[in-house]
């Protein structure tokens, strides 16, 4: 897919007359749900809005996702603004906007729509695109969920689908968006350096409260999304759960937000167009906000230095703001929606003593509370978590936190028994969170110095010893098999529920 502001020309003069459109051109927002109708609320109480317009969903409302009380405490003057933002005049008859009317007045179109429907709505701009000859109209999505495709059984994320698909992203809160007073930051990313930063630019215009910096890793920004909006349940459950246990909160949220960064930089090693995005920009990622041009982290992989992670998308402040604002306990108002889904969680685990018996309880639980399941993104990133970690080959150690959760809902009776012990228990969480980020390899080693008395441990030890030498002599040997099973199941909590996920993944 091409996703550019330019066609592919080295007319001088047609370049400048198309930054000059770009310049004054406007912002269309297609699928106004929570987060697009409270920009545009915020944007009304500080701006004109002649750049910014709406188009909902065939037979939604433009305020239709707001509750009742909420549009109660709304300005009716900024309200009927908005309404403008997303209607035409056609003869004389007022009309909704569509996706067409975006693309014949826009230069800019976020698809915000949730992850049911924006492979569909991208497929769409992007004919419609070619079919008004508008194909330098540039698509972006915030969609913050894991794709998935039935007919193959497999889960992505979708701009590594689609490498030239803009992402948007920033921390908010709804309610706080329509605070007059607040402020907010946000990325717009786009693999080219000059599309992100025109992008920016056009975004960062709409509200003098909104400031949006650019970047190129768009894949990145998405998966941490998706990563995030699951985080954000455990820390929905941490916080209520454990809210008498001061010491086991600071471990868990930090542990939530390395983990979800770790995860997206294993997902940036797996780029195709990895190398492109630093060596072949029109200028240096610094000039574009980043602090270094590139960040990679090492290790030693049988005796050799090997690349593992790339993460310099970390320099994206908007982007790791997002994670950790989507983890706290606002002091007004409401936290986010797959926070309020965790704190509901801790509160049904409570009262029954157990955890859910799968999925649709859960979704239950929310519904009963007027939690929608078209809003938990979180819950639909969780269900494809195993597919993608094996997909992106994201070692189950940097995804400790998030397996735990997701055997919580999706584990055997048995697992989730012992899951429930772990998440509910100080002390058990406490010792998952100091082990379970360890790799499976290296904890077996400690266990088995632990353990010498043991045969299989002395073993461990001595194969591990002469595979050393052997590769000191730069001799080939064959890999001796370093597992073994606590046959006596006398192991701690934490390390059953530590080996239930291990088993999920057939290590």
């Amino acid at each position: 897919m091409d996703n550019t502001f330019f066609c592919n020309t080295l007319d001088i003069i047609l370049i400048r007359e198309r930054l000059k459109e770009i310049e004054t051109g406007k912002v269309g927002f297609y699928s106004v749900g929570l987060y697009p109708a409270s920009l545009a609320y915020n944007c009304a109480m500080q701006t004109n809005l002649e750049n910014l317009l709406l188009a909902p969903r065939p037979g939604r409302e433009v305020m239709g996702a707001f509750l009742p009380e909420a549009l109660k405490g709304m300005d009716d003057q900024h309200v009927a603004t908005i309404h403008s933002m997303a209607t035409h005049l056609e003869g004389e008859k007022v009309v909704s906007n569509n996706l067409s009317d975006l693309i014949l007045r826009c230069e800019l179109i976020i698809l915000s729509s949730n992850s049911n429907h924006i492979e569909n709505d991208l497929k769409e701009a992007c004919i419609l695109r070619k079919k008004l000859s508008r194909e330098q109209v540039v698509l972006t999505c915030l969609a913050g969920s894991f794709c998935h495709d039935n007919e193959s059984d497999t889960s992505y994320v979708l701009c590594e689908k689609e490498p030239n698909l803009a992402f948007f992203s920033g921390f908010h809160r709804h309610g706080a968006l329509r605070n007059p007073l607040d402020s907010f930051t946000a990325n717009f990313c786009h693999p080219d350096a000059l599309t992100a930063i025109i992008g920016a630019r056009m975004l960062d215009k709409l509200s003098p409260n909104i400031q949006v910096s650019a970047g190129v890793h768009n894949v990145e920004g998405q998966y941490i999304k998706a990563a995030k909006n699951i985080s954000s349940i455990f820390a929905g459950f941490g916080h209520t759960y454990h809210q008498s246990n001061p010491g086991v909160l600071p471990t868990l949220l930090t542990l939530l937000l390395e983990q979800c960064l770790d995860q997206a930089a294993s997902v940036s090693m797996c780029r195709k167009d990895r190398q492109d995005l630093y060596n072949r920009q029109p200028f240096p990622l610094t000039e574009l906000g980043y602090g270094v041009q590139r960040i990679e982290a090492a290790l030693i992989k049988d005796g050799d230095m090997e690349m593992v992670r790339d993460h310099t998308f970390s320099q994206l402040t908007a982007m790791v703001a997002d994670v950790r604002g989507s983890m706290m306990l606002p002091i007004t108002g409401q936290p986010t929606r797959n926070f309020q889904a965790g704190q509901l969680l801790a509160k049904n685990m409570k009262k029954h003593s157990r955890c859910p018996h799968g999925i649709d309880e859960f979704f239950n639980w929310c519904d009963e509370i007027g939690l929608s399941k078209g809003g938990l993104e979180g819950c639909k990133s969780l269900e494809y978590l195993p597919q993608i970690l094996k997909s992106y080959s994201i070692p189950i150690h940097d995804a400790s936190m998030l397996n735990l959760l997701y055997m919580s809902i999706y584990g055997s009776n048995e697992t989730k028994k012992i899951v429930f012990s772990v998440m509910t228990q100080s002390r058990e969480l406490t010792n998952y969170c100091q082990e379970s980020v360890r790799p499976t390899h290296s904890r077996k080693y400690a266990d088995a110095l632990n353990t010498l008395e043991r045969t299989e441990s002395i073993d461990l030890i001595v194969n591990a010893v002469i595979s050393t030498n052997t590769q000191r002599s730069n001799k080939h040997v064959d890999q001796f098999n370093n597992s073994y099973i606590d046959k006596e199941n006398t192991k701690p909590l934490y390390l059953q529920a530590m080996q239930a996920i291990e088993n999920n993944y057939m290590i």
